[in-house]
């Protein structure tokens, strides 16, 4: 038998959060205000200490809906808080709805308001006439019961699942971090500390004219944006960008350069190194540094074992402590060039100890991508699962 549809808005009142004033959004306060970025990740909290009437106030176990550029039900946990206007509050008549069955269903209706509205779509949101008059499946109360029963099942094995997948992923990442800072912070015999200006120096890139940016050439502009903030290089795909013009020709990258983010446009990007690919003929912008070994150093220097180096937490934090600037952190190269670091003299070990933590590298990434595919499968699981459930098949087999 098909399940009833009914419009959303005839079996619970969305009730609008407020909106606030600068003045109104405080530092502290008597109550915690729920915004949408708070809503998803719990982070630069405001207050206030309005006394605003009863429906402006959620409490736990409240549902919720944030419908504004992230957006989505969530079932509030957290203490009394007022919340924001892209935040609606659920009133529901528990007669014709169970709170359960109307989260679940939320959930499962987010993806199908997100298909609606396009993939490339980036600020997502729905007006609350439209949310109201969506048309929903809503079968009797004790159906209603029985698939959330199943629902909160499932996905708790799911995010069971998911924790151990995560925590996995984690100690992936973690395991080449560790054996990195260990290469270079358990110095023995051959290693000593010099001031990284003895060994290298960093040449500034060229300012390339934006007049000639094309969206397709065979000169590609490296930029920060291609810098892993772990180190390494980052095909932007899409958002490269690319030179057709003039340029002085040593500036044009040879393949195995090593490279130095000396502009942090990202958290943690100021002082990623990155090694020119083959295949490709790559410009040097302004914003990186060309590491260019010493006289004293030449063919004494593995330019693969700086660049493990630069990526150790060690160099990075002093990279930081050299930077200036609030919003868009810098460096310059002789700044880093009196960073002192610890060097291994002897070339064939460079080279051998660059050489293995390549390798355990390429571990560490194979690891990742087989959890964060596991992490993906997962989430494709759930969004089946509650298809089947809002289009009658989850529970035909307990009939």
């Amino acid at each position: 038998m098909a399940v009833e549809l009914k419009k959303l808005g005839d079996v619970c009142r969305l009730i609008n959060g407020r909106a606030y004033k600068k003045h109104e959004m405080l530092s502290e306060g008597k109550y915690p205000l729920l915004r949408v970025g708070n809503f998803f990740t719990n982070r630069s909290w405001f207050y206030s200490d309005l006394e605003l009437s009863e429906d402006k106030y959620c409490d736990k176990g409240d549902l919720l809906y944030a419908w504004s550029a992230s957006f989505g039900p969530r079932i509030w946990d957290g203490d009394k808080v007022i919340y924001h206007y892209h935040i609606w509050k659920i009133e529901l008549n528990n007669d014709l709805v169970d709170k359960g069955y109307l989260f679940h269903l939320l959930e499962w209706d987010t993806e199908q308001i997100k298909e609606e509205q396009g993939t490339g779509t980036t600020m997502i949101h729905v007006t609350k006439g439209a949310m109201e008059n969506r048309l929903l499946p809503f079968p009797s109360i004790p159906e209603q019961k029985l698939i959330v029963s199943i629902l909160d099942t499932v996905f708790a094995n799911l995010e069971q699942t998911r924790a151990k997948t995560e925590q996995n992923l984690k100690n992936a990442r973690e395991l080449f971090d560790s054996y990195l800072q260990q290469v270079f912070s358990q110095k023995g015999e051959g290693w000593v500390d010099l001031p990284l200006g003895r060994v290298c120096t960093f040449k500034h890139g060229f300012a390339f004219k934006s007049e000639f940016f094309v969206d397709e050439s065979d000169l590609i502009l490296l930029t920060p944006g291609n810098f892993y903030e772990d180190g390494g290089y980052r095909d932007r795909g899409g958002k490269q960008k690319y030179y057709k013009g003039e340029f002085p020709k040593e500036f044009l990258l040879s393949e195995g350069s090593l490279l130095v983010a000396m502009t942090e446009q990202a958290a943690g990007l100021l002082g990623s190194s990155a090694l020119v690919p083959n295949g490709h003929n790559f410009l040097h912008n302004q914003r990186l540094g060309l590491v260019e070994i010493t006289s004293e150093f030449k063919n004494k220097v593995s330019l693969k074992f700086l660049f493990h180096l630069f990526n150790t937490k060690h160099f990075r934090q002093k990279v930081q402590e050299t930077a200036t600037g609030l919003k868009v952190r810098h460096t310059s190269p002789k700044k880093m060039e009196v960073i002192s670091v610890p060097f291994l003299m002897n070339l064939n070990e460079q080279e051998a100890i660059a050489q293995k933590l390549f390798k355990a590298k390429e571990r560490a990434i194979e690891l990742e991508t087989i959890y964060q595919k596991k992490l993906n499968a997962i989430d494709e699981l759930k969004k089946s699962i509650l298809q089947k459930a809002f289009s009658g098949e989850l529970t035909k087999t307990v009939e």
